[in-house]
């Protein structure tokens, strides 16, 4: 049995293709990739993440986006949608669109079952490539588990990580603190 060879989408297909559609795919190499929906659980996380950073950058130069601000991994080719996006300074767009972001500083996924190896793994491969980029963090849903990538001199990163519910984690870039009772309030936690 043969398989078809799936037809190669440029990214601006992609583009024309996902800005009419009525659900996010990401997009890679001249592949589309449809997005699950998320769970209480994680949509929750997500709003405690946004309410938590929007308070503390309030009157400062940097903005909280979350979940449908598209994101263009320029170095890789990679368009995808993070959680939560902190952009400081003036922030840069790929087009008149106004819906693709080119700089973030700080990205967070919060973790489900389906991407949680992904993104660990390959999606933080290709943040880390962006120059704007001096953190990146990564929430678990089902326990509280945190992991948190710092930019060092020289391109190298520096990973910590928690599973305390008691600890801060604090973001050196932005100069913001996560209390993790905070990110996780109201969230029922499996383990």
């Amino acid at each position: 049995m043969s398989l078809q060879p799936k037809p190669y989408i440029s990214p601006e297909e992609y583009l024309a293709i996902e800005r009419q559609a009525e659900y996010k795919s990401e997009y890679f190499n001249g592949e589309m990739f449809a997005m699950a929906g998320a769970s209480p659980r994680h949509v929750l996380i997500v709003t405690n993440l946004v309410a938590e950073l929007r308070g503390q950058l309030r009157r400062r130069p940097c903005t909280v986006y979350s979940t449908d601000l598209r994101v263009r991994v320029s170095p890789t080719g990679l368009y995808t949608y993070p959680d939560v996006i902190v952009v400081c300074g003036q922030v840069q767009l790929a087009d008149d669109q106004n819906d693709t972001l080119l700089n973030p500083t700080l990205i967070i996924e919060v973790l489900s079952e389906s991407t949680k190896d992904y993104d660990r793994g390959g999606k933080s491969q290709h943040y880390r490539t962006l120059a704007s980029l001096t953190e990146y963090v990564v929430v678990a849903q089902e326990s509280c588990h945190v992991e948190h990538w710092v930019r060092q001199p020289e391109d190298r990163w520096l990973f910590s990580e928690t599973n305390d519910m008691k600890d801060t984690l604090r973001l050196p870039t932005i100069e913001c603190d996560l209390v993790l009772a905070e990110v996780y309030d109201k969230v029922e936690l499996s383990a």
